[in-house]
């Protein structure tokens, strides 16, 4: 692909295949039943453990570089052409609005607005400097989870693919949603075109 020319995907915020999206909220509900406080913040330790070791390959300009992947499950059209910095930064921009639900509904409140995927989506301009912001990001919602008194509230906040979620429907989606672009960002090293640093 000429480096000028924007490959023609879906508009931000239009969602999975029917069927996928299907399939993906019956796994995600199991995942939501079947794990708990302690599971999910493993889980999601573990995906930010890989994250870790797979942007140890990047330099400043090499993590700049936009690749278009083969869409990942769970991941928008639109995604599809990003860098590693532009990824963590849609990570850190979701960390940053799942610590605000977390912590909103762990004290029985409704936080005001709706749930967005267009409005999560990262700048092209970003670089390095997003790394250390992704990370601050991860501690901070690790930090309320553990602050919660109760993750299983009855307020509840709609997720725009799974409807409406507790504390710890959205704790259990912050470890199912990194892990979907930890795999993104090993597409994103594996068809890089090599750069001198």
């Amino acid at each position: 692909m000429n480096a000028n020319t924007e490959p023609k995907l879906a508009p931000p915020g239009a969602g999975l295949p029917e069927f996928e999206r299907r399939i993906g909220s019956l796994v995600f509900a199991w995942r939501r039943w079947t794990g708990d406080r302690e599971s999910h913040n493993a889980r999601f330790q573990q995906e930010r453990e890989k994250i870790r070791g797979l942007i140890s390959q990047c330099g400043a300009e090499s993590g700049a570089q936009r690749v278009l992947i083969k869409r990942v499950r769970g991941l928008e059209d639109s995604s599809r052409y990003w860098s590693v910095w532009m990824t963590l930064d849609h990570l850190r921009i979701m960390h940053t609005g799942l610590t605000r639900v977390i912590a909103s509904l762990s004290r029985e409140i409704t936080p005001p607005g709706a749930a967005s995927t267009a409005a999560v989506k990262p700048s092209p301009q970003v670089t390095a400097a997003v790394v250390g912001e992704y990370e601050a990001s991860c501690e901070a919602l690790l930090a309320t989870v553990a602050a919660a008194d109760n993750l299983n509230t009855a307020a509840r906040f709609t997720h725009p693919w799974f409807g409406p979620l507790d504390a710890a429907g959205w704790h259990a989606l912050a470890a199912g949603h990194i892990g979907i672009h930890r795999v993104q960002i090993g597409r994103i090293l594996e068809g890089r075109v090599a750069v001198k640093e």
